[in-house]
């Protein structure tokens, strides 16, 4: 197993930025795709951005791209999530997971390929 933990959700301004970690335990975290998915309330959970296992190639939503930024530091064994110009439709709880499998490309779009979810972080975006 992967264990994951988000953070560094919180509330900011319409026009403002969140930095998201997910911090992953185990030896094997750098041979593993990660996503990053969010979930608003009454919706269903959908794909914001994904990585590969290096940090060479990556997939962004298109109600993200040019706006959010995925990143990871394998000697932290940590990944990152930029968010800049925040909007309110941006308001959800933002979770990460690894590939079901490893070094697999190209880059998985559904939830349905990724497992050991962390247990989420609330960001809050105010008009």
């Amino acid at each position: 197993q992967v264990p994951l933990v988000e953070s560094g959700g919180g509330t900011a301004q319409a026009g403002g930025s969140l930095r998201l970690s997910c911090a992953a335990s185990g030896r094997t975290f750098s041979s593993y795709n990660v996503g990053w998915f969010r979930q608003a309330p009454g919706k269903e959970r959908e794909f914001v951005a994904a990585i590969n296992w290096s940090g060479a190639t990556t997939v962004y939503a298109e109600t993200v791209r040019g706006r959010f930024t995925i990143s990871r530091d394998n000697a932290k064994n940590t990944v990152y999530l930029q968010m800049n110009s925040l909007k309110p439709e941006d308001t959800a709880i933002y979770y990460c997971a690894v590939d079901r499998f490893l070094l697999r490309l190209p880059l998985q779009l559904s939830p349905e390929e990724y497992v050991y979810w962390g247990q989420g972080t609330q960001v809050t975006v105010s008009s």
